[in-house]
């Protein structure tokens, strides 16, 4: 089936099986490795990026569900290679990754997150994060990091 997204701004077209997981596009046919695969069941939300603006665990969505969608993915976050997204540089100055597995997909989550609630509460960052699991345990720094990049202001996608 033909698939036709843009990812990141870019228009990309291609013929994909029926049963390819957006994950997979992603990463193998589109070659952005910065999404990663963490279970293929959604239980740990390493795969996490934004499809029309909103969070989604692209293991759970086949490539031809989200076709006319518009994709975000970890590297299309920053304004350009020389900065970072407001996001992430608030998990650098927070010290909020540490094996660093989970952090693109915890990074997409909580833009998407303050996207939709700007000045959220601690509570309500543990609560909009807990689809995303960290294996290190390394969840203070990272509720930490949601909670600076909120407090500087707007955080765009």
């Amino acid at each position: 089936m033909k698939v036709s997204v843009t990812v990141n701004g870019a228009p990309q077209e291609h013929e994909v099986e029926p049963r390819t997981l957006l994950v997979y596009y992603i990463r193998d046919v589109v070659g952005l490795t910065g999404t990663n695969i963490g279970c293929d069941t959604s239980s740990c939300g390493a795969c996490t990026l934004l499809v029309d603006g909103e969070s989604v665990k692209s293991c759970t969505m086949l490539a031809v569900q989200a076709d006319g969608a518009e994709i975000t993915t970890i590297e299309g976050l920053a304004p350009s290679e020389s900065e970072m997204h407001p996001m992430q540089e608030a998990f650098r100055e927070k010290h909020a990754l540490q094996c660093g597995y989970c952090t693109p997909g915890m990074v997409m989550a909580a833009v998407s997150l303050l996207q939709e609630h700007p000045n959220p509460t601690e509570a309500e960052v543990r609560e909009g994060l807990e689809g995303n699991l960290c294996r290190c345990t390394g969840y203070h720094n990272i509720v930490q990091a949601v909670l600076h990049a909120a407090s500087a202001g707007s955080v765009p996608a």
